[in-house]
């Protein structure tokens, strides 16, 4: 007998999972992501689009889950020619005037987050933000911000979401990334033949 695995491991290990909760589950995530979606506001959505547009560059900042979907968003903006650095990558050059950071934290108070956005403030370079706070010590460094309206992730009553830790927020945070991509890329009018050939080659 494994000695290391805990009663939860072995009680989940020998659960059965029925296919209506599966689909049950299914359709509760849709119906929050839809619901979420289409509270963001279109303006805060353009207002950011139009930072990357102008940038010169642009870097990208989220810690956890938020992070990877930033960096997700990152690949999008570089298939379109940006040039666009993940911040704490060991060849991420020095931030300055003319550039854009990204940043997502769903309270809007995550410390390594909050600490780039001031020293991208610092150097004149320009902010934009998705959070769940517009309050939030973030959002008050951003010249743009869009305001998800999801529960935070250490928000576990499940007024705003049934589901787990930050989730919703970061499903809606895909959703308005890729929207903002969709945006800027019809306003390129780049063919998508032309944008793959920036995709990666060393896979």
């Amino acid at each position: 007998m494994d000695v290391s695995r805990s009663d939860a491991d072995v009680s989940l290990a020998g659960a059965a999972i029925a296919p209506d909760t599966v689909h049950s589950n299914l359709s509760l995530i849709q119906a929050e992501i839809a619901a979420t979606a289409a509270e963001l506001d279109r303006l805060q959505l353009a207002d950011l689009a139009a930072l990357v547009r102008r940038a010169e560059r642009v870097f990208v900042a989220g810690a956890g889950r938020s992070g990877l979907v930033l960096r997700m968003a990152a690949m999008r903006l570089m298939h379109l020619g940006l040039e666009v650095h993940v911040v704490g990558d060991t060849t991420t050059p020095a931030i300055r005037s003319g550039d854009l950071l990204l940043a997502a934290s769903g309270s809007g108070t995550t410390a390594g987050v909050v600490k780039a956005a001031s020293t991208a403030s610092a150097v004149g370079a320009t902010i934009g933000v998705y959070t769940t706070d517009p309050e939030s010590p973030l959002a008050a460094r951003a010249d743009a911000v869009v305001v998800v309206p999801a529960a935070r992730k250490t928000d576990h009553g499940g007024a705003l979401s049934r589901q787990y830790s930050g989730s919703l927020f970061e499903q809606a945070l895909l959703l308005a990334s890729e929207a903002v991509f969709q945006s800027l890329w019809g306003a390129d009018g780049t063919p998508a033949e032309e944008l793959w050939l920036r995709h990666a080659n060393l896979e």
